[in-house]
């Protein structure tokens, strides 16, 4: 790797000879700009508006422009001779919990490497020194014409440098928070715990820029004059608010397929989207292994509702509404109903139909009955 800059880390009356190397390389594909019409090449040129003429890069200095419009020249010379002491050193201020440090403030990643051999022993030292603590290093430092604040931590046998942002340079974020105030359910974070622990670790190393690997599939096929891939097929992304509580039923159970595991009591079964608003409160069952099927059932009857019966199927408890109607009229003329039986348990109740004698009788006559 080539060095962008030499100098030396310094804590306490320490000071240990080190390069500086970036740790980080851009992969972006970078563009031209060309006249589209016959493709020819768009450039910037650095012209001199007094003399109205283009100035090679050794004659182009630094310049500050002042609030009535006037320019400073301020030379590279200048800058060198300003009382910086972090000019040409690593200066360790603190070291702190790698917890302490914001991530919002890490920028550029750069590796340090001991400048020399009477470089090693220090510098070996410290890098055991922080692997020991497992605390970090915060710096101040010099890079192209500015003072940056840094942290140093270990990378396997090599010490690390992330610039930092300072702390003024981190926008508040309150202007960003959504409005107004939401209320969130245990079920919702329920299934929110379960997606993630179904979708679980990635391996790092896995992960690559599948866009710029689509634009140079595009280039070469271009360059070649051969068809252009076909568009991935994506999904509407629109805005739509949908229930909160299906979609994350479904993705749940997509992940599972996704993984071969069993996405639940019935893996083709699709959660309804519905608008959230009007939306019943369902009863969501909590399960260890976080397996939670919600479903409404709202039946609508002409007749009286009466009370709910539980019941246990395969070990998943589910409330369901039955309502029973029991009213039945007797418009037969020619029966009559005969007391019914209870139960000597109390609990329902059995009721014997009527037996409509089928066979003629005749009145007996009040002298048959004397002689009976």
């Amino acid at each position: 790797m080539r060095s962008i800059w030499n100098g030396a880390i310094s804590f306490g009356l320490v000071s240990i000879p080190v390069k500086l190397m970036n740790a980080t390389e851009n992969h972006s594909i970078s563009f031209r700009q060309i006249h589209a019409a016959d493709g020819g090449r768009i450039r910037y040129r650095k012209v001199c508006e007094l003399e109205e003429k283009e100035v090679p890069n050794d004659e182009i200095g630094k310049g500050y422009e002042t609030e009535e419009g006037s320019v400073i020249p301020i030379a590279d010379e200048d800058l060198a001779k300003l009382p910086l002491p972090t000019a040409k050193t690593i200066e360790i201020v603190a070291f702190v919990p790698g917890a302490a440090v914001d991530p919002l403030q890490i920028d550029a990643a750069y590796y340090l490497s001991a400048n020399g051999g009477p470089a090693v022993k220090p510098y070996t030292v410290l890098r055991e020194a922080l692997k020991r603590s497992q605390k970090v290093a915060l710096a101040k430092f010099a890079l192209r014409g500015r003072e940056r604040l840094g942290m140093l931590r270990v990378v396997d046998d090599v010490i690390a440098m992330h610039g930092l942002l300072w702390p003024d340079e981190i926008r508040s974020p309150d202007e960003v928070a959504p409005d107004g105030n939401v209320t969130v359910r245990e079920a919702e974070l329920d299934l929110a715990d379960a997606l993630m622990d179904t979708l679980g670790e990635v391996d790092m190393d896995s992960l690559h820029d599948h866009y710029r690997e689509a634009v140079e599939e595009m280039i070469a096929a271009k360059a070649q004059g051969a068809e252009l891939p076909a568009p991935a097929e994506g999904e509407d992304g629109g805005g739509q608010v949908i229930d909160l509580m299906a979609a994350l039923e479904s993705s749940v159970r997509a992940a599972k397929n996704a993984q071969g595991g069993d996405a639940g009591t019935d893996s083709g079964e699709h959660a309804e989207v519905t608008p959230i608003k009007g939306r019943k409160k369902t009863a969501a069952s909590k399960a260890a292994a976080k397996k939670t099927t919600a479903k409404k059932t709202t039946a609508k009857t002409t007749a009286s509702k009466t009370a709910a019966g539980k019941q246990a199927t395969s070990g998943t408890a589910k409330k369901a509404t039955a309502t029973k109607t029991a009213t039945k009229t007797a418009t037969k003329t020619a029966t009559k109903a005969v007391a019914g039986k209870k139960a000597t348990s109390g609990a329902t109740k059995k009721t014997a139909a009527t037996k409509t004698a089928a066979k003629k009788t005749t009145r007996a006559s009040p002298k048959k009955r004397a002689s009976a």
